[in-house]
């Protein structure tokens, strides 16, 4: 991220579908956004079940169903409730291949891109391969395919993995999220000042967007010149 940028950070875990779909939300906005340059995404870790034991034996529908004391098919209805809501906003979900995981290793991927500026990239494919492609976001070598398809070092990634690099940062971003009182994800904060909560409509996040921007750019320092002999491109005076 650059200095002069306005900052938007969003809380998210990879397993949540309305951070996938908030994700495509805020990308509305900034789309017709004319300072776009100007504003920088900074995705931060969050885990609704740090507890979670990865399990490739279960259907996603069947752990919602354990997790909220449902009927497997109430969740399977839940499920696609979410699916048909995705699909307005260009998505697909495939819940009956996505695979039950753990979503720390994912987190410590996304900072891993983060330290060389495709956290945003990152953030895509481990969506993407949660929700449309069945894939296990807990397995190592899956997250080191991701990383190649980044242009990344595979094998720093896995260095990295098991060495928990990343471990601390991942942790520090749950604290915070708790410091400032996030009760859910996504949770978008702009510029510290607002915060959106949810996968809302994309006029919110234009609104939010313009309002916080207009106020982050007064507050940018300008410099008050005492003028006096210098000299320039066309000679000195």
């Amino acid at each position: 991220m650059q200095k002069n940028q306005l900052k938007i950070e969003v809380w998210s875990d990879v397993m949540c579908p309305f951070c996938y779909i908030g994700k495509r939300k805020i990308e509305q906005a900034l789309a017709d956004f004319p300072d776009r340059e100007q504003v920088a995404i900074e995705w931060k870790s969050y885990q609704l079940n740090p507890n979670l034991v990865t399990d490739t034996t279960i259907s996603t529908a069947e752990f919602l169903a354990k997790h909220k004391g449902i009927s497997t098919g109430q969740a399977e209805e839940m499920n696609q409730y979410v699916s048909d809501m995705a699909s307005k906003v260009g998505l697909e979900f495939n819940f009956k291949q996505a695979v039950v995981a753990n979503s720390f290793q994912a987190h410590a991927f996304s900072h891993f891109a983060k330290a060389s500026g495709k956290q945003n990239e990152a953030e895509e494919l481990l969506f993407k391969a949660y929700f449309t492609e069945g894939k296990n976001i807990d397995d190592v070598e899956v997250l080191a395919t991701m990383a190649e398809e980044l242009g990344l070092n595979k094998e720093d990634l896995l260095k990295a993995l098991a060495e928990n690099t990343y471990a601390d940062a991942v942790k520090e971003d749950i604290l915070e999220s708790q410091q400032i009182g996030v009760r859910g994800v996504p949770f978008f904060v702009f510029d510290r000042k607002y915060a959106i909560s949810g996968a809302q409509e994309a006029q919110v996040f234009e609104d939010t967007l313009h309002k916080t921007f207009t106020e982050w750019k007064k507050e940018q320092p300008s410099l008050t010149i005492i003028e006096g002999e210098s000299c320039g491109p066309d000679g000195c005076d």
